[in-house]
């Protein structure tokens, strides 16, 4: 099906929020790794988002380009044309804009959007993110209500980050932050919610100690239980409101923490290190297995049919696709495609 509008990708996160499920959504930086999502989210039975990262979107402009406002334009035009032909709905999001990056990457993006409209053409993209958590909270907050008073005028939904995610992700590294800064506290979450609910929908990254990066189950010291906090805050402060929220940094998160969240209103989740490496180790078993393949060594010529790069890449899509349908299980979207209804 099409890439959802704007009314049914609001509808598709109200429903995740009432039926206490979750969209993954996947980080990609090529065509490849998009059709291993799309796959990943038709087997599934699973609706889903297809996510670029400003590091991603400039790896896909190219090393000829390397602009990533391009690239980005180039991967959700593809995804546009390619996921008319699935069965599932699929959101198209960005990932975290530091404030250095909103001059090269989600400003452009959001004027791409408005030539479209302009033009009688559906959104680019469903929703940006922007992450100004290295900015103090009301910098934060007022460049966030900014920012949300033109996306909300194109239909484009906000993501923004109170709180630091550690760890290190495209490049930005946040190892060194003082630990009190990764959790999010209930007053931020109400002083958030205050400023940007009146101007139009938004989701919200608290943090509650998650991390970006590659760890073993247990090393991650989540607490859950802030944002369970957080939205009796927002509800006491608004006349019961809550906001919709997001969990970054998922990787070495056990799967009660994970079902946990959603209770408390989670409606999506990035998923980046774990497709990477199930993208890669496709690759990688292809390159050990036909060494004597791929390489020309000794005199030799190498095996044209294991060096050729569609064998291996396609065992890469299936082996991403796999992950992408065990994180479905996990957000307990799998089976819960809405389809044509939205």
């Amino acid at each position: 099906m099409p890439v959802v509008t704007p009314a049914q990708y609001s509808r598709m996160l109200d429903r995740a929020k009432e039926g206490k499920f979750a969209y993954p959504a996947f980080n990609v930086t090529s065509t490849e790794t998009a059709n291993a999502v799309l796959l990943g989210l038709k087997t599934a039975g699973a609706d889903g988002i297809v996510q670029v990262s400003t590091g991603g979107a400039e790896f896909m402009s190219g090393l000829g380009i390397k602009d990533m406002a391009k690239g980005a334009i180039a991967l959700a035009n593809y995804v546009h044309y390619m996921a008319r032909y699935y069965d599932v709905n699929v959101a198209l999001h960005t990932d975290h804009c530091h404030p250095k990056y909103l001059e090269k990457f989600v400003l452009p993006l959001i004027e791409e959007t408005e030539r479209r409209r302009a033009a009688g053409q559906p959104n680019l993209f469903n929703a940006h993110m922007f992450d100004g958590s290295e900015l103090g909270l009301s910098e934060n907050i007022a460049k966030s209500a900014e920012l949300l008073k033109r996306c909300a005028a194109a239909e484009i939904i906000l993501e923004v980050e109170i709180g630091v995610v550690g760890g290190e992700e495209d490049g930005h590294d946040t190892s060194g932050v003082s630990k009190d800064k990764l959790y999010t506290t209930p007053e931020d979450m109400v002083a958030t919610h205050k400023a940007l609910s009146p101007i139009g929908r938004y989701l919200l990254a608290a943090t509650f100690g998650n991390v970006h990066g590659v760890y073993k189950p247990g090393n991650v010291k989540l607490k859950p239980t802030i944002l369970k906090d957080g939205q009796a805050a927002i509800s006491a402060a608004c006349k019961g409101e809550s906001s919709l929220l997001v969990f970054h940094g998922g990787s070495g998160s056990s799967l009660d923490e994970i079902h946990e969240t959603l209770e408390y209103g989670v409606v999506k989740m990035n998923v980046d290190t774990d497709t990477q490496y199930a993208f890669t180790r496709a690759i990688s078993d292809h390159m050990f297995k036909n060494y004597d393949g791929v390489l020309k060594i000794d005199g030799e010529v190498g095996d044209k049919k294991t060096y050729d790069p569609r064998p291996y890449m396609k065992k890469a899509e299936q082996s991403m696709a796999n992950r992408v349908i065990q994180a479905c299980n996990d957000l307990k979207s799998a089976g819960k495609s809405a389809g044509q209804t939205l």
